[in-house]
C-alpha cells in the first residue's frame, strides 16, 4: 500500500491557508482588472469560498480560453481568480507530499529542479553511460502526443484513490479535475491549472516507477511530456521502447508522438529541451535559435536580452550572445 497524506481537507480549506493562497497568488498580478476586483472585496470572497468548501458546495467555475506560442500553438484555460486562489491552497499543501514520491530524475514543476537542472543531468548521464565517453552511447528519446488533453480523469482519481483517504479531499480534487475537459468527456487537464501542473506529475509518476523499478533503466530523464534513456545497448532500448509503449497504452492511455521517437548515438546529436547534445559540449536548437533573434530584434529591451543571455549559458553560444550583444542598443 502507498504511503497516506496525513492532512486533512479542513488544513486546505481554512482560511489561514487561503490568505496565504492569495498573498502568493496576487505577487505580481494585482494590477490586473479579475485581480483587482476580487481584491475590492477579499476578505467577503475568501469567507464565501472558505464556507463553500466547508459546507461542501464549492462548483469550479467555467474557463476563459485563450491561444498563445510558445513556440508551438498552444491552447490555455484560465480559470476565474476564486478558482485559481483555491487551486494555490491545494497545490500548497499537497505538492510537499506529493513531491516526496516522485523519482529524483524528473524535472518539471518541481522546486530545485527546472530545465537548467536537467540539462545538467544529461551531461552527467552521457558522461557515466559512455563510460568517460570511451564508448558508443544510445540515447532513446520520446515525446508523449498531446500530453496535457489526454490526461484521463478516471485514471488519475485511480491513482489519487491510492494516496488520499479524506473524503472531502478526494471529492474536491474530483471536483477539480471533472471541471474541464479537452477532445472528449473525461479526458484532459488544462494547461493554465497550477494543480494540472502537480496532477500530470502525479499521473506520470506511475510511468517513472515504471522505467526506474520494472525496466531497471538506470539514466533515465523525463521533463514534463520529453523523457530520455541512455544506454551503452542499442538493442536493449529497442526492446525497452516496445514495453514502454505498451505501457503508455495500456496504463495511463497515452501515445508516443511517431515523429518524435528516436534512438541515436550521443556522437550524433541528441536534441532535448532546446538543445542538440554532443559528448564534449551542446548548441542551441536552429529552431530556437531563429525564435530568439526573431523576439530580441522586435523587443530589445535589456530584459528580453538578458533572459536569453541566462539560457545561452547553458551550452556552447559565445557567437550567439556576441551576435545579441551587437544587436541590442
Amino acid at each position: 500500500m502507498k504511503i497516506q497524506f496525513i492532512h486533512s481537507f479542513e488544513k486546505i480549506a481554512g482560511m489561514e491557508n487561503l490568505l496565504e493562497a492569495w498573498e502568493e497568488f496576487a505577487r505580481g498580478k494585482r494590477d490586473r482588472r479579475d485581480v483587482r476586483e476580487f481584491s475590492l472585496h477579499l476578505m467577503d470572497n475568501l469567507f464565501s469560498l472558505h464556507n463553500n468548501l466547508i459546507n461542501h458546495t464549492y462548483l469550479h467555475g467555467e474557463y476563459q480560453a485563450f491561444n498563445i506560442c510558445d513556440p508551438k500553438p498552444r491552447n490555455i484555460h484560465k480559470a476565474t481568480v476564486r478558482d485559481r486562489i483555491l487551486h494555490r491552497a491545494i497545490h500548497r499543501v499537497l505538492y510537499p507530499f506529493f513531491d516526496k514520491t516522485f523519482i529524483a530524475d524528473s524535472f518539471s514543476c518541481r522546486v530545485g529542479k527546472g530545465t537548467h537542472a536537467a540539462l545538467n543531468r544529461f551531461r552527467l548521464f552521457a558522461y557515466t553511460a559512455s563510460k568517460n565517453h570511451t564508448k558508443t552511447c544510445w540515447i532513446l528519446k520520446c515525446d508523449i502526443r498531446k500530453f496535457f488533453s489526454n490526461i484521463d480523469h478516471e485514471i488519475i482519481v485511480r491513482i489519487l484513490a491510492n494516496y488520499i483517504s479524506d473524503k472531502n479531499l478526494f471529492n474536491l480534487l474530483r471536483e477539480i479535475i471533472g471541471s474541464f475537459s479537452s477532445s472528449r468527456p473525461g479526458v484532459g487537464l488544462p494547461l493554465g491549472n497550477l494543480t494540472s501542473q502537480l496532477l500530470v506529475n502525479i499521473y506520470m509518476n506511475e510511468f517513472d516507477q515504471f522505467v526506474k523499478h520494472r525496466l531497471k533503466a538506470k539514466h533515465y530523464i523525463r521533463y514534463a511530456d520529453d523523457f530520455v534513456i541512455f544506454s551503452d545497448d542499442r538493442l536493449w532500448l529497442e526492446i525497452a521502447l516496445s514495453s514502454i509503449d505498451r505501457f503508455l497504452e495500456d496504463e495511463l492511455h497515452l501515445t508516443l508522438h511517431p515523429r518524435k521517437v528516436s534512438i541515436k548515438t550521443l556522437a550524433s546529436g541528441v536534441d532535448f529541451l532546446g538543445w542538440v547534445h554532443f559528448p564534449d559540449h551542446r548548441v542551441l536548437r536552429t529552431s530556437t535559435r531563429k525564435r530568439m533573434m526573431r523576439r530580441i530584434n522586435e523587443h530589445p529591451q535589456s530584459e528580453t536580452t538578458a533572459s536569453y543571455k541566462g539560457l545561452l549559458g547553458h551550452g556552447n553560444a559565445y557567437k550567439l550572445k556576441e551576435k545579441i550583444l551587437d544587436t541590442c542598443p
